[in-house]
Parts: C-alpha cells; sequence; structure tokens
C-alpha cells in the first residue's frame, strides 16, 4: 500500500501532520512532510485524532471546464487556456465533515476532481519543472451553488461558501493519470460521474506551470484540476463520496436547507 500522509487533530486539540499506517494508526510528524518534517517516534491510535484536509493551503486555485464533455453539458466551450478562478481557504471541510447548505442558495450541486498539493515555493517555472513541485495529490469536492453561479458575472459567491471545499481524507505522493475518477450518491448502483484523468484537456503540468505565471505558489497551496461530466444536484441529506483509484475515498453530506 502506497503510504498516505495525512493531517489530523488529536483529542488534545494539536493539529498535527503524520504519515497513516495500515492499523489507522497515526505516525505523527514534527511538521508537514512538504516543509522537510520528519517521522518522530510518536503514535496516534485511530480513537485519539479525527482527520482534517491533508494540508492548509493560503490559496485554493481551482479550473473551470478542464474536460471537453463537462463543457458540453454545461452549454459552454472548451476554454483556449486554464480557466482559473479561487476558492477561499475558509471553504475547506474535512472528509465526513457536514456541508453547511446556505440560505442563499436553491441548488447545490457536487463536483469530484483532483488536487495538486504544492511542495515548494514555485514562481514562472516550466512545465518541465512544474513536476518536480507537485508534492502530492488528494481528492476534492468543487462543491457549487450553481444557481448563484449562473446568476454571477463570476464565480466568488457561487463556489466561496465555508465548507464548499471538502479535501481529503489524505494524500499520496504519486498517481496515475490513467487512474479513473468517480463520484457516488447515497447507495447509487452506479457512479454519477466517471471519468479517467487523462482526459483532462490541461494536464497537471501545464496548469501549475501557467498558474505560476500568474502567482507565486506556496508549499501546502492546493490546486482543484476541474471535474469530468455527470455533475448534478445535492439534496438536503445526500452522501457524495468521490473515489480517485490511487488514492482513496472522500465523503461528505449536505446538511438542511434552513430559511
Amino acid at each position: 500500500m502506497a503510504q498516505r500522509f495525512v493531517r489530523v487533530q488529536a483529542v488534545s486539540g494539536e493539529i498535527l501532520y503524520g504519515a497513516l499506517e495500515a492499523n489507522r494508526q497515526v505516525e505523527v510528524w514534527e511538521r508537514a512532510p512538504w516543509l522537510g518534517g520528519k517521522a518522530s517516534s510518536r503514535r496516534l491510535a485511530e480513537t485519539e485524532y479525527h482527520l482534517l484536509p491533508p494540508c492548509l493551503p493560503s490559496k485554493i486555485i481551482a479550473v473551470g471546464r478542464n474536460y471537453s464533455a463537462h463543457a458540453a453539458e454545461l452549454g459552454n466551450e472548451v476554454p483556449p487556456e486554464p480557466l482559473l478562478f479561487l476558492k477561499p481557504p475558509s471553504a475547506l471541510a474535512a472528509p465526513q465533515q457536514i456541508i453547511p447548505y446556505p440560505a442563499q442558495s436553491r441548488r447545490v450541486d457536487y463536483e469530484g476532481e483532483l488536487a495538486l498539493i504544492i511542495g515548494a515555493e514555485t514562481k514562472n517555472c516550466s512545465e518541465e519543472q512544474a513536476t518536480s513541485r507537485i508534492w502530492g495529490y488528494t481528492i476534492a469536492n468543487d462543491i457549487t451553488a450553481r444557481d448563484l453561479q449562473r446568476q454571477d458575472s463570476q464565480w466568488t459567491r457561487a463556489k466561496g461558501f465555508d465548507g464548499f471545499c471538502p479535501l481529503g481524507p489524505w494524500a499520496a505522493r504519486q498517481i496515475s493519470l490513467d487512474a479513473r475518477l468517480e463520484t457516488w450518491i447515497n447507495d447509487e448502483p452506479a457512479p454519477r460521474q466517471s471519468a479517467q484523468l487523462n482526459e483532462m484537456i490541461f494536464k497537471p503540468a501545464v496548469l501549475v506551470s501557467y498558474i505560476s505565471h500568474i502567482m507565486t505558489l506556496w508549499p501546502g497551496d492546493a490546486i482543484l484540476t476541474g471535474t469530468p461530466a455527470g455533475i448534478g444536484e445535492l439534496r438536503p441529506g445526500d452522501r457524495v463520496r468521490v473515489k480517485i483509484e490511487g488514492i482513496g475515498e472522500l465523503e461528505n453530506s449536505l446538511g438542511e436547507l434552513k430559511r
């Protein structure tokens, strides 16, 4: 089994980084591994922590319409270059965390995605250099208030509510772009989304290089690489599970609608 890196909150309240072992114990690291952290002798049992998003980014950069079929299902053209938007760090949600249903919206959608974790300060890098700047990979769900996205001329409100960026459950160092991304709702027998990562229009190295020519990327920053076709509405109480081969599964539920 490939090593899985986690960020957890211990029952003591400490926020810690570590490596998840097969028995679900966490080998605690002195600090984030992309900051040069090393393993310590400390262990946390499964009952002594809960998972947090695996990184705490200074910014979350997301990519729109990066799968042709997804652009088509929304009636949009494929962009000639990466289409970027930002989600605030306050949108982060941990695995199993309830996603709040914002009172301003009447439709909230799921969007399963591969996320990149940046491992080093990155500015104006080439595509060849970009691969070495990607420390690891995790799973994201780009939760979107679809009605507000259609209403607004830009997407900050629709994409930026608290809890609208579930991330996790852990990070993997390597992944194959032949891996499949699938999104499941409740106990339905078939996934709503199912696509190989290599169907992306702009691959990870292209995205990192492109973004680095706009803004400096810092260690721990996250890049959401876009969602494939099959997006759809979540109802209050729905469970959404995003699975990527080689990483694992990220599951969250949508909270009740409150007016």
